[in-house]
């Protein structure tokens, strides 16, 4: 009988090419599954034209200014806009509230800014500054004190001046001169360094309940500083500061301002008339010396 075997070193030989050949087809197979450049797809949930956060705050301040001020209609205005949003949409809430701080829509802000943080999120400083500056000038003193308390409770050694200068600020306009020594005993209390504004408003309300003696010892206790510190393009500069008296809205450094610039205008008037005379005198000089030539030009031909 005949049978057909294959020899030992044909069978290796056949067995090494196949496993070339599968080898071939593996690396090929390797390479498209290593962590090379592959083809990205978009995804599902992602739109390609991809808005901006300025024309999202616009779309969102359009949205809330022609609602009525009820607290539900509002909130889900807000609730809806936000509704396919993977992430809470914080810079768009921010510059919204920026438009409307700088559009005097003092309502919306607080609504806005209650709405943020009953979700939990921009529980900043910044953010409880621009509600406490919302509600002092709607007129929501009381919900301003509440939060200014609740604030300077939580955060007793770490509240920012600007807080401090605000609730001055509030309490003087309004001319509560005991609530604002208050949060100014509270500020020599921490240590907290007064800027000129508030010691020029406390100041004030001394003179005006006649606390002189207590008015003396304060401007001896803060002097007004000889420089100031300005951010200039990202440089900090050092500029002589220029002090007005701040009695409200500031009248009496405008009128020293422009009492100033009257001084200044005079003796500019003045340096003009010097110099015109000054002018005439040396043209009658020229004058006199022109008439003296020619006189001893006469003489000279008489000769």
């Amino acid at each position: 009988m005949l049978s057909l075997r294959y020899s030992p070193a044909i069978f290796t030989r056949r067995l090494e090419s196949e496993s070339i050949q599968f080898s071939r087809k593996i690396s090929s197979v390797v390479v498209c599954a290593a962590k090379g450049p592959r083809p990205r797809y978009p995804r599902v949930w992602k739109t390609r034209k991809r808005i901006g956060t300025i024309s999202k705050s616009v779309k969102l301040v359009e949205c809330i200014k022609g609602l009525s001020n009820v607290k539900e209609e509002v909130y889900g205005a807000l609730d809806s806009f936000i509704a396919w949003e993977l992430e809470f949409p914080l810079i768009t809430v921010k510059k919204a509230l920026k438009t409307l701080e700088n559009d005097k829509e003092w309502k919306r802000i607080i609504q806005v800014s209650k709405w943020m943080l009953s979700k939990g999120q921009g529980r900043t400083m910044g953010s409880y500054y621009t509600l406490l500056n919302a509600l002092a000038e709607d007129g929501r003193l009381d919900e301003a004190e509440e939060l200014w308390k609740k604030l300077f409770s939580e955060n007793l050694e770490s509240t920012p001046r600007t807080f401090f200068d605000k609730m001055t600020s509030i309490y003087y306009r309004r001319g509560m001169y005991d609530k604002m020594f208050e949060v100014f005993a509270d500020m020599e209390e921490l240590g907290v360094q007064p800027n000129m504004s508030i010691v020029s408003m406390v100041g004030d309300a001394f003179r005006k309940l006649g606390m002189l003696d207590k008015y003396e010892k304060l401007k001896k206790k803060y002097p007004p500083p000889k420089w100031e510190y300005r951010y200039i393009k990202g440089k900090r500069v050092r500029i002589r500061a220029k002090h007005f008296d701040k009695s409200g809205d500031g009248s009496d450094g405008v009128k020293k301002f422009d009492g100033e610039t009257d001084k200044k205008s005079n003796g500019l008037q003045d340096n003009a008339e010097v110099v015109s005379v000054k002018i005439q005198d040396e043209s009658n000089l020229l004058e006199d010396s022109e008439t003296s030539l020619d006189e001893l030009d006469e003489a000279v031909n008489s000769l």
